[in-house]
């Protein structure tokens, strides 16, 4: 039974260390990085972007045949909308003027 182990011991060891890693996989192609089903800051820090492609790739595809009515709709009290309307406007402004 000792034996036993001793050999699966072995064989898990050899198997464990002939295995790529985990970059050279990445890097053949054959491992992908998981968009959905994984910690977001984790997929962002991985991928480099800073925000996730397929969300991009939705706004993109919305604002692209015209559909964004309502969308990007603010809710609340009307003059909490204006507020934040006109610090946007202030921050575009002074962004240009740079």
């Amino acid at each position: 039974m000792e034996e036993a182990i001793l050999t699966f011991d072995r064989y898990f060891r050899s198997f464990i260390l002939s295995r790529p890693s985990r970059r050279r996989l990445k890097q053949s192609g054959i491992l992908k990085e998981r968009v959905f089903g994984c910690d977001l800051g984790e997929h962002l820090l991985n991928s480099g972007h800073d925000i996730p492609l397929v969300l991009k790739c939705c706004a993109e595809f919305i604002e692209a045949h015209g559909i964004v009515d309502g969308i990007y709709r603010l809710s609340g009290i009307t003059s909490n909308i204006h507020k934040l309307r006109f610090a946007n406007f202030i921050y575009i402004i002074y962004y240009i003027l740079q």
